[in-house]
């Protein structure tokens, strides 16, 4: 076999490899829990400058597609982190960033105090209370993370959980390879129970 052509199926199969396990991460640990009322938590990514980075502006843009269609209104936002090197908290730029380049209408919330993926999910905890359904939106293995932090802290709330839409196929399929192999890097703490996958 020649070598270009190992290398085209060395690099189709890290495709294929990344893009599975980014597609398990979104699934692991949701349910279908139904009900009114849901809110979506976009957690927030190291961001040192006076805008939203690339990141941020793309786990923003995730959450607001993950505001189900047919309750729009009735949906919260919780934009969540806290301040790095730049005057504002991750969770204002993010929100600015909706407000402003996504046009996006809706009830929007800030948790500005958290630095770890540990602290968005305890300081969010008292705005899930009340819910029906509990999205989480971030690239799927941090998304999956911070489902797993719940289902720790407050289990009855993790029962609450749905898939946000921050999966879909082909989205950042070139470097969805390197985010899952960061993403066993960063999972490498979560126990079996915590992946198990939800169809």
């Amino acid at each position: 076999m020649r070598r270009r052509t190992r290398l085209a199926i060395a690099g189709t199969a890290a495709l294929a490899w990344g893009e599975w396990l980014n597609w398990r991460w979104s699934r692991a640990l949701v349910g279908g829990s139904g009900g009114a009322s849901e809110v979506v938590v976009v957690l927030g990514y190291r961001n040192p400058q006076p805008t939203a980075n690339f990141i941020n502006r793309w786990r923003v843009r995730a959450g607001v597609r993950s505001v189900a269609a047919d309750n729009a209104g009735g949906t919260r936002v919780i934009f969540s982190g806290g301040e790095t090197n730049s005057s504002a908290a991750e969770a204002q730029l993010m929100a600015n960033y909706a407000k402003s380049v996504l046009e996006f209408d809706g009830t929007v919330l800030l948790e500005d105090q958290s630095a770890t993926t540990w602290e968005n999910i305890t300081n969010v905890i008292p705005l899930l209370e009340d819910v029906d359904r509990i999205k989480i939106a971030s690239q799927p293995a941090h998304a999956l993370k911070a489902r797993a932090y719940l289902r720790r802290q407050r289990p009855d709330l993790a029962e609450k959980l749905v898939r946000a839409d921050d999966y879909r196929p082909g989205e950042w399929m070139v470097a969805k390879p390197l985010l899952a192999l960061y993403g066993l890097w960063t999972l490498r703490g979560l126990k079996a129970d915590e992946r198990k996958i939800s169809l």
